[in-house]
Parts: structure tokens; C-alpha cells; sequence
């Protein structure tokens, strides 16, 4: 929302407005209770301490061009809250161990092959991408429907890998898109996010972290030039979308240039929206659910834990919408500190 946007609605003047950002002046209680209804959010938010939001910089937004710089603020404000419902977590859960190498040294298909052994992964498909990510200690949230324009983005904040995804999208670009935001994790930590090359880079390293070579050439090469049909049962294998399958292959060498502009062609009918005998189920949050299923059997509800964040229940709907199922409702009641201190030391999630 722009100022005057904020001003208009809220009945302030664009200069009132300006005054309170910079510290000049303090709304009357009347007047921050307006501006609190405006902006949806509770007027206790606005006496917390600063809320430390990510760098642009820091972040890897992928076709920055495209977005204007309220969808770019946008996003990193949800970013911001996202990093007080972390910590909030982690004060009251044992989260997995962080266990994201450096791997700047590396090329991209080289990076994801390095990562999958060092997870002793080998070569084999893919389950769960966002199971996979949690495990490794990467905190996964959602993108509200404010930001849907935004692909998705990750960065590391206090040595904490976040990773934000667009879960509007089909099943299986989210995957891809799971797999494009490790890859900036891991090869991009210590240098720049942004520019062709690195999103190169990250786009390389996602297809080949999906579906490594030797899994691919395992499968393929029974095959003589693969049809539309054919890719669209392939695709399974490991859980991506035709185009992705498609690529990769022509990358390889498995599909001739001619067949894999004419699958394009015919894919292009779809749009971004659809996806080719999709039939895959939505991947959703171990840890979220883990998380609240614990926190309602111990009577807290959604409403308590949005209060504890001076936060209204839709603000934590959008942080993990798509992600897991947030059935805390009803009124919650008061937990023994010797009851949080057990769930805290039993508390830990696996893969």
C-alpha cells in the first residue's frame, strides 16, 4: 500500500504519516488504532521492537524486472514475519540441525550431485522435496496470495536458511522451484543472488538435483526419441512437470532439438496454470504439522499463538498457506512450563 493509498483510507494526512515513520511525532491512540484497522494488522504489532526484515541484496528474486517494488516489499515483509514465527518455534521446538555445505566451488550439475551424496541420497527419486528441505534444517514458508507474482526466494538470515514458496503453482514447479532455492543456498551464500548467470546457475543446479543424469540416462535410453504421451508418464519418475522433463532431456542429449520444440509447442497450450497428467498430491510441512498438532493437544489454539506474535490468525494462514493445515481452533487454555520444557526436549523432526 502506498502512502497516500494509507492516507486516504485512514482519513491522515500524507505529511501525519511521514512524522510518524520518521519518529517526529506519535499518532494519538485513536488515530493508531486507525492506521492499525487499515493496515489489518493489531494495534499491539505496532509497539513491538523494530521487526529486522531481509536486504533486497541478500535475496534471490528471480525476475526482479517484472515485479514492482511494492510486490518486492511485500514479499520481504512477509519474510520479516516469517522470522519471528521461526524463532518463536525454535524457542519452544528442537528443530533439525542446519546441514547446508558451501558449495560456491562447484558447478551447478556438479554442486547437485555433491549435495546428494553428502545427504546420501544417491541417485534415487525425490519423495518430498519440502520433507527433504526440513530435514536438512531449511525453514520453509509460503508466499500469501498478496505476493503470487512472485515466483518464490530464499536467503540466509542469521545463518539460517529460509526458503519462501509460491504454493498457487502446480505441484510440480513448486518442486522446481524447491530445488532452484537449494541451489542458491548452496552456491550462492557468499556472493551475489541476482543476475542472469546466478539464476542460470540455480536453474541448472535444480534440474540436476531433481533428476540426476545417471537416473535419467537408467530410464530414457529404452526409449527412441520420447513422445508427448510418453514424457507425460516419465514425468513421474521424478516428479516434475513436462517442460522441466523436456529440457533436461534436450540438455542431455536425449531429445533432438526438432521433438523438444514441438513438445514445447504442444505445451504451450497448457499454460502455467495446468500440467499434463497431473495427478500429484500437494507437498505440505512435516514440521508445521508436527508443530501444531503438538501445540493443540496441549489446548493452544491458533488465536493464542498469533496474540504471543501481536499478529492476527490470518497473518500465520499466509505465512504457511498450502504448507499444513493450521486446525488450532477454539479457546485455548494455559500449559504448564514443565509441560512446554517436555515438548521441547522431545520434540524433533525427522525426514
Amino acid at each position: 500500500m502506498t502512502k497516500v493509498a494509507l492516507s486516504e483510507r485512514a482519513r491522515i494526512s500524507v505529511k501525519s504519516l511521514g512524522d510518524f515513520e520518521s519518529g517526529r511525532a506519535s499518532p494519538a491512540a485513536d488515530t493508531l488504532a486507525e492506521i492499525a484497522s487499515v493496515l489489518r494488522f493489531p494495534v499491539a504489532f505496532f509497539f513491538r521492537p523494530d521487526v529486522e526484515e531481509p536486504i533486497a541484496d541478500g535475496v534471490s528474486f528471480r525476475s526482479l524486472s517484472t515485479l514492482t517494488a511494492g510486490q518486492r516489499d511485500s514479499a520481504l515483509s512477509a519474510g520479516a514475519l516469517a522470522f519471528e514465527l521461526s524463532e518463536w518455534l525454535e524457542q519452544r521446538f528442537e528443530l533439525e540441525a542446519i546441514d547446508i555445505p558451501d558449495l560456491r566451488e562447484y558447478g551447478p550439475e556438479e554442486a547437485a550431485m555433491v549435495l546428494r551424496n553428502h545427504w546420501g541420497i544417491g541417485v534415487r527419486p525425490i519423495g518430498n522435496m519440502i520433507h527433504l528441505l526440513e530435514s536438512r534444517g531449511v525453514r520453509v514458508f509460503s508466499l500469501s496470495q498478496r505476493t503470487r507474482r512472485v515466483d518464490a526466494f530464499s536467503l540466509w538470515f542469521r545463518d539460517v536458511p529460509f526458503v519462501f514458496l509460491n504454493t498457487m503453482k502446480t505441484v510440480e514447479h513448486s518442486r522446481m522451484d524447491a530445488a532452484h532455492e537449494l541451489g542458491h543456498l548452496a552456491l550462492h551464500r557468499h556472493g551475489a543472488v541476482r543476475g542472469r548467470d546466478v539464476e542460470r546457475d540455480a536453474k541448472a543446479f535444480g534440474a540436476a538435483f531433481l533428476m540426476p543424469e545417471a537416473s535419467v540416462r537408467g530410464v530414457v535410453p529404452r526409449l527412441t526419441g520420447p513422445s508427448f504421451s510418453q514424457l507425460a508418464q516419465l514425468k513421474h519418475n521424478w516428479g516434475v512437470s513436462m517442460a522441466a522433463l523436456a529440457m533436461r532431456l534436450n540438455h542431455l542429449g536425449l531429445l533432438p532439438d526438432w521433438s523438444y520444440r514441438g513438445i514445447c509447442i504442444e505445451l504451450s497450450k497448457y499454460g502455467r496454470s495446468r500440467e499434463p497428467n497431473g495427478n500429484a498430491e500437494r507437498e505440505t510441512s512435516a514440521v508445521l504439522a508436527k508443530v501444531f498438532e503438538m501445540l493443540r493437544e496441549s489446548g493452544t489454539s491458533k488465536a493464542d499463538v498469533a496474540k504471543q506474535l501481536d499478529l492476527y490468525t490470518e497473518d500465520l494462514d499466509a505465512l504457511i498457506f498450502g504448507l499444513g493445515q493450521l486446525a488450532l481452533q477454539g479457546v485455548g487454555r494455559q500449559t504448564t512450563n514443565a509441560a512446554a520444557t517436555s515438548r521441547r526436549r522431545a520434540f524433533k523432526v525427522y525426514q
